[in-house]
């Protein structure tokens, strides 16, 4: 640990969340960026723009484009903080790299030299993509499949090595979400990689901010049960965490929302199923034993987290081609509207017969609780609703097979029932997923300036 990191591993390290996911809001990180700035001290905003399908559709989009690739919003994204992150040493961490993480660092380097702005240190993230390193050994892991990405998710370490080196902003491709925060709180507090507490507390800390506004009452409100002020202008959290990995959730002043043991609970607990053993590739966290204590308005902490060693493994997304996606609606309004929309799909099942299940959906009626075989449907007795629109779709390895889906929903215009209107269809490729594990030390996760 450098003597300035020495002198600075005291203070609180406050990380503010720009983004949860690929097509979050873009005008609600300039609060945040301000409040990082006003609170004083070392500060990091964090990026989190990727999952699964996100990246083997940016793999598929460089396909098409080298120079592409990576998060399309991320001129919007950063273009209303990036002068004054510059300006006021807030350094920039996210995976908005996705499948090129060169081509956004070089991205960033040409929109600062637009704007003026002194030429960041920009740092990539690499080793996530097997694919380009050995694409044989991972085709053949679908033999019968056309692989189209094959990354693993990385840890923290390479972002922390990043920002000791003097890094304004890392650029990474696929780690997991929480290393994100992780990362500069290593590079902050000069931790070791088996301080497995520390290293879980800080995770768990990521795991607050890498949703976004999710934390700040978004996904969270529910009218009547769970009230959340302001849902329209809803801000976006910053974490301050200690020296002991402890961490305050809040968010920046003004803006809508809120954040209460409550909210922080239900955040904590997303998407992991087993709190006493939240697995990263950088420690398997322990939330049974943790304490959420409300401070006051917006403010709630964390601490009490425990952490076990990591993994030897890291967790591997493979997508791979799989077939088209064919889609169409229609709608139907009025009296028998609902029987009339039934009448639609049975006809369609009876043109379509042998492709394959087809999805049915009557939005207005049944769709979320609805399944491909249809029997969901069928055991719901008929009603009477009057505005309905009929969803349906299938999909098929041919190109040629999946679109007769979508001319026969045209074709019920005029071929029955009456009342048919606002049809709409699509075709597009669709990806398929497979989980696997690799052996951690056969990933070289390592990073790399980019100058121009």
């Amino acid at each position: 640990m450098s003597p300035s990191t020495a002198t600075r591993s005291s203070e609180v390290l406050r990380i503010g969340a720009g983004a949860g996911f690929s097509g979050d809001r873009t005008d609600a990180t300039l609060p945040v960026v301000d409040a990082l700035i006003d609170a004083g001290g070392p500060a990091v905003l964090i990026f989190e723009t990727l999952a699964e399908r996100t990246l083997a559709l940016a793999q598929l989009a460089r396909r098409q484009d080298p120079s592409a690739g990576y998060e399309p919003l991320l001129g919007e994204l950063l273009g209303p903080v990036l002068a004054r992150c510059l300006a006021h040493g807030v350094r920039i961490v996210s995976n908005f790299g996705a499948a090129n993480p060169a081509g956004a660092a070089r991205r960033i380097l040409a929109m600062a030299a637009e704007h003026g702005l002194r030429k960041p240190r920009i740092a990539v993230v690499l080793g996530d993509d097997l694919l380009t390193d050995d694409k044989d050994s991972w085709s053949a892991c679908l033999a019968d499949r056309q692989v189209v990405s094959a990354n693993a998710y990385l840890g923290a370490g390479a972002i922390a090595d990043a920002l000791r080196d003097g890094a304004d902003i890392v650029v990474c491709g696929r780690v997991a979400d929480p290393s994100l925060a992780l990362g500069p709180a290593l590079a902050h507090f000069g931790w070791s990689m088996t301080d497995w507490d520390r290293l879980a507390g800080a995770t768990m800390a990521g795991h607050l901010l890498e949703c976004g506004a999710q934390v700040c009452g978004g996904y969270y409100a529910d009218p009547g049960f769970k009230e959340v002020p302001d849902l329209a202008n809803i801000g976006f959290p910053i974490a301050e965490i200690s020296a002991d990995s402890s961490c305050v959730i809040g968010k920046a002043p003004g803006t809508g929302g809120l954040i209460d043991a409550h909210s922080v609970k239900e955040q904590l607990l997303y998407e992991i199923h087993d709190p006493e053993a939240y697995v990263t590739p950088d420690v398997v966290a322990d939330i049974g034993a943790a304490s959420i204590t409300e401070l006051g308005p917006d403010r709630v902490r964390l601490s009490g987290v425990r952490g076990h060693a990591r993994p030897s493994e890291l967790k591997v997304n493979v997508c791979y081609e799989s077939g088209w996606l064919a889609e169409g609606e229609i709608s139907y309004a009025g009296a028998r509207a609902e029987a009339r929309a039934r009448l639609a799909a049975d006809i369609l099942r009876e043109r379509l017969a042998g492709l394959g299940p087809m999805r049915v959906d009557l939005i207005g009626v049944l769709s979320v609780f609805a399944d491909d075989g249809g029997a969901a449907l069928s055991s719901l007795h008929p009603g009477h609703a009057r505005d309905v629109r009929l969803r349906v779709a299938l999909s098929h390895q041919d190109r040629s097979a999946a679109e007769r889906l979508t001319r026969e929903v045209t074709a019920l215009y005029t071929c029955g029932p009456a009342g048919g209107g606002g049809v709409r269809t699509g075709l597009r490729p669709r990806l398929g997923l497979s989980s696997r594990t690799v052996a951690r030390a056969s990933v070289r996760m390592r990073h790399a300036f980019i100058e121009e």
